[in-house]
């Protein structure tokens, strides 16, 4: 085999981690990859399962696995990765995780089980660099090493706003969203490490484009945050060796899948469908719905399975007033806990249409809205 790379972070696990394997792949190479996003424990094994043949023998060169942040504990007894991709460290699931500093321990006693792994970090993210050099581990950063947006900096929650490793208030220059920026902590100097991998000629939009080591990447698809995903997968691959000449023909022809800006076309209808689970996340997803500038729907569902955790209290720091837009012709709140969604939106003056069967909400708006629905 060559390498085995794993990825991890609260927000883009499933599309970094099926991007790097479309882009090994495109390359003629075999991968085990669990695309479906199954990544604990049972989702791990089941994927090296499928890779193996009728006698049991694995035949594949490479393995691209999505591991859920808990679960590398239980997974890396059974094999050491080559390399692991962290994606970004936001609060996620408080019933799961609790508060962020519990996955950052988890992940960073995982991480001592591997001593000669690489990691791969957004360098724009301070918990993951805080991680990285807590770790002793090699490291390599990815990053946007420019500004892009006029963002406030009380108009966010923000994770990582006091320094990992004094406890002061970070400055930063520039940032992103969250707390993903230019950080730099005036008491004891931690601060954005030069990016190995820096992206610049930022565009975003009704699609995405930057430059990163002289060459030009475009996708079709939005939401800022995927720069950040196609970024890490550009970086982790060029850094292990594969060849890259393939790269913008895999982005061109790549389908994020699985809910992941899935597209659909249902009765003339456009519709996208999205993942939202955490304010982070949620708060991007907004991003992308307002660079649509044409009249639309907005559907948005809220499960509290076990899958889906079962505290539902990180609506309450999702930025939902932005809703608040001529171009949006109804907002529908389903799902098992629309009616909390429904009173988060209240609470901002945002009137929405409560219809707790999720099919019925969708062919509602199928039949007689504005042929523009985003479900989120």
């Amino acid at each position: 085999r060559k390498d085995i790379f794993i990825v991890c972070g609260t927000n883009g696990k499933t599309t970094t981690n099926n991007m790097l394997c479309a882009a090994i792949e495109k390359e003629g190479y075999k991968v085990i990859c669990n695309h479906t996003g199954s990544n604990m424990l049972n989702g791990v094994v089941a994927a090296f399962v499928l890779g193996a043949g009728l006698s049991g023998n694995l035949d594949a060169d490479y393995a691209c696995i999505e591991i859920d942040e808990a679960s590398t504990r239980r997974v890396f007894p059974h094999f050491k990765p080559d390399y692991m991709v962290l994606t970004n460290l936001f609060r996620d699931q408080l019933d799961r995780y609790g508060e962020i500093d519990i996955t950052i321990d988890i992940l960073s006693k995982s991480i001592k089980m591997a001593p000669n792994m690489t990691l791969v970090i957004n360098g724009d993210d301070p918990l993951s660099l805080f991680l990285a050099k807590k770790s002793g581990n090699k490291f390599i950063t990815y990053g946007i090493s420019e500004k892009v947006f006029d963002a406030d900096e009380n108009s966010e929650i923000r994770e990582g706003r006091f320094c990992e490793m004094c406890g002061t208030k970070m400055h930063y220059n520039y940032y992103h969203y969250s707390q993903l920026g230019d950080y730099e902590c005036p008491n004891c100097g931690f601060k954005r490490p030069e990016i190995d991998y820096p992206a610049t000629n930022i565009e975003c939009g009704d699609h995405l484009a930057f430059t990163v080591q002289g060459k030009n990447i475009h996708a079709k698809y939005k939401g800022f945050y995927n720069i950040y995903n196609i970024l890490a997968v550009y970086a982790v691959a060029s850094h292990s060796g594969v060849d890259m000449r393939g790269f913008q023909s895999m982005l061109d022809n790549f389908n994020p899948e699985n809910g992941r800006i899935e597209h659909f076309n249902i009765k003339g209808t456009i519709v996208e469908l999205n993942l939202a689970k955490n304010p982070a996340g949620f708060n991007q997803n907004i991003n992308a719905v307002m660079a649509d500038t044409k009249d639309k729907d907005v559907i948005i569902l809220i499960n509290d399975r076990d899958q889906d955790g079962n505290d539902v209290s990180w609506l309450w720091d999702v930025d939902f007033d932005r809703f608040k837009d001529k171009s949006i012709k109804s907002i529908t709140v389903s799902g098992i806990r629309c009616q909390d969604m429904r009173l988060r939106l209240k609470y901002v003056d945002i009137p929405s249409t409560l219809e707790p069967n999720i099919e019925t909400a969708i062919s509602n708006k199928i039949e007689t809205g504005t042929k523009n629905l985003y479900v989120l």
